[in-house]
C-alpha cells in the first residue's frame, strides 16, 4: 500500500510519501514541505496548496491520502487556516479519486510511539527510526506528514476489516445495494 500523508498548514503543509504493510516496515518514499507565502492572498495560497497536492497525487500515484484531522487549537486563526489547507487536500484527494483518511493528532502519536501526548521530538525520533533514516525528516510538519502515512499503512487494513464486518453484521447504515454514491466528474459547463 502506498499513502500519502498530509500534515496540512497554510504556510507549511507537511507531505510524506510510504510504501507498506500491516506488520512490515515501512519505506519512505518521498517528503517534503508545500510552503506559501503569508503575504499572498488567501485565495492565492489555497490555489498553491491545490496545485502542489496534486501533482504529487499524480507523481506518487498513492492508495489513500492519509490526512490530520484538526479538532481544536488554541489559535483561532491557525486552527482555520489548517482546516482550510486540510480542506484542499481533500478536495485534491477526491478528484484524484483517491479516498482519503483522517487521522487524529494523538492517534497519529500513538501509532507510530506508543504514546498518544508524544511531542514533536518524539515523534520525529520514532519515525526516523521506523523508517531507517540515516537523519531525521525537517521541518517537524514533514515528520508529521510520514508519522500520518506511517499511522495509516499500519492500521488503515484493520480498520477496514472491521468496519465491513460491522456493516455485514448489521451494525451500521449501509447504502441499499441499489445505490451508488456520485463521484466527482469536474465542472459542467
Amino acid at each position: 500500500m502506498r499513502v500519502l500523508g498530509i500534515d496540512p498548514g497554510l504556510t507549511r503543509c507537511g507531505w510524506g510519501v510510504v510504501d507498506g504493510r500491516p506488520g512490515a516496515r515501512p519505506t519512505a518514499i518521498g517528503v517534503g514541505v508545500v510552503r506559501s507565502s503569508p503575504d499572498l492572498d488567501l485565495e492565492l495560497r489555497l490555489l498553491e496548496l491545490h496545485t502542489a497536492v496534486t501533482a504529487l497525487l499524480r507523481e506518487h500515484r498513492p492508495d489513500v491520502v492519509a490526512i490530520e484531522r484538526v479538532f481544536t487549537q488554541n489559535n483561532k486563526g491557525t486552527a482555520t487556516g489548517t482546516a482550510q489547507a486540510a480542506g484542499i487536500a481533500a478536495l485534491a484527494a477526491a478528484q484524484g479519486d483517491r479516498p482519503v483518511a483522517w487521522r487524529t493528532p494523538s492517534e497519529v502519536k500513538a501509532a507510530i510511539s506508543g504514546n498518544g501526548r508524544a511531542d514533536k521530538e518524539q515523534v520525529t525520533l520514532m519515525v526516523t527510526r521506523v523508517l531507517g533514516l540515516t537523519a531525521a525528516p525537517k521541518p517537524a510538519d514533514a515528520a508529521d506528514a510520514l508519522a500520518l502515512a506511517i499511522c495509516q499503512v499500519w492500521r488503515g487494513p484493520a480498520q477496514d476489516r472491521l468496519r465491513l464486518a460491522a456493516l455485514a453484521g448489521g451494525i451500521g447504515a449501509p447504502l441499499p445495494a441499489s445505490r451508488t454514491l456520485p463521484r466527482w466528474t469536474g465542472v459542467s459547463k
